[in-house]
């Protein structure tokens, strides 16, 4: 029973000891505040926090990772803003009588754009499956899209 209590009280002193690390440590302050915003979506900031906190320690992992994470979301976060740029743009020519030939070319070469940046995105385990979901629906839109007006 005395071992057992023992042992439950080293790991609690431990565990009291990495947190305070943590806490008076400015660069993993940074790395927690950054893996927050990046659990929010808050992707830019993670990244700017990130940044710093690997700036003042580049033997920081967190920080390391959360920045790596935090570019490749973000990378997923422009391709999903613009394809809904580009969708918009596409529905407003599709609402038109008629689609003539330099407006299919227009579509066809939005959806080409959106068909080849999307390979480029290459997310992670952990790479929000949101985003990651969100960013293959588009794909696959503009690929039926290129698929059609290529006819």
């Amino acid at each position: 029973m005395g071992s057992r209590f023992s042992l439950v009280f080293v790991a609690a002193f431990l565990l009291v000891v990495m947190a305070l690390f943590f806490m008076a440590n400015p660069s993993y302050r940074k790395s927690i505040e950054a893996k927050y915003y990046y659990e929010i979506g808050e992707y830019e900031e993670a990244y700017t926090l990130a940044n710093e906190a690997f700036s003042e320690d580049v033997y920081n992992r967190m920080a390391s990772t959360i920045m790596a994470q935090s570019k490749t979301s973000l990378k997923y976060v422009k391709y999903i803003n613009e394809a809904k740029k580009y969708m918009q743009e596409i529905n407003k020519i599709a609402q038109k009588e008629s689609i003539d030939d330099g407006d299919r070319v227009r579509i066809k070469m939005m959806s080409a754009i959106m068909t080849e940046s999307y390979p480029k995105l290459a997310p992670s385990i952990i790479t929000d499956k949101e985003l990651v979901d969100e960013a293959a629906r588009y794909h696959q839109q503009f690929e039926k899209l290129l698929e059609k007006v290529s006819r």
